[in-house]
């Protein structure tokens, strides 16, 4: 069975961007160090079209060959111009909203996203899943969800949106692990106590 982990950015209040969604605040921290972890750990999580920037183009998927994003955050890369922002992993949008996909490695999931996400976890052979955001799509797959990967950054927001939109029953998971880093992030890994 392939886990579905949800891997996010946050303030240390729990805010994956501003009330708009806007989480450049939290690009500054994208240092020589942090950018090694990323490359080295989670070299799949950088999008494809910053690696070649980032001197990361010819990074191998370690992780993860899938990734779910809500549609907020894939339209932050149609703003650009991009139609595939993660071409190197399968690609998936929810949305009910966003109508035919703009690219042809990008399938739109309209429609019974719990059910879509449990037969990607089934499928056999392959890495995991990797639940990039946002903030309603984790709310909505939280139960589904068997890890959590979460970058905080030494920030407050103070209001924002969260890490988990929509109401929630109390949810239980076990630290893995907890990394430091010399601007002050923080990397800790989660599982879900069943």
């Amino acid at each position: 069975m392939r886990k579905l982990t949800y891997f996010i950015a946050c303030s240390l209040d729990g805010f994956i961007g501003d009330e708009h969604g806007d989480a450049s605040a939290l690009l500054r921290f994208l240092d020589e160090e942090f950018l090694a972890f990323l490359g080295t750990e989670f070299p799949e999580t950088l999008p494809t079209h910053a690696r070649k920037p980032l001197g990361l183009d010819d990074l191998e998927n370690k992780r993860f060959d899938t990734i779910i994003q809500g549609r907020a955050s894939y339209e932050l890369a149609l703003k650009e111009g991009i139609t595939s922002p993660y071409a190197h992993l399968r690609e998936y949008v929810a949305s009910r909203t966003l109508g035919s996909s703009p690219d042809p490695n990008v399938e739109v999931i309209a429609d019974d996203l719990v059910g879509r996400v449990r037969e990607l976890k089934a499928e056999e052979g392959g890495l995991d899943i990797y639940l990039c955001g946002g903030s309603l799509l984790a709310g909505a797959l939280l139960e589904e969800i068997d890890e959590l990967v979460i970058k905080s950054y030494p920030l407050v927001y103070g209001t924002g949106m969260p890490m988990f939109g929509t109401g929630l029953d109390i949810k239980e998971f076990t630290l893995d692990s907890v990394r430091t880093f010399g601007n002050g992030a923080l990397v800790r890994t989660y599982r879900r106590k069943r």
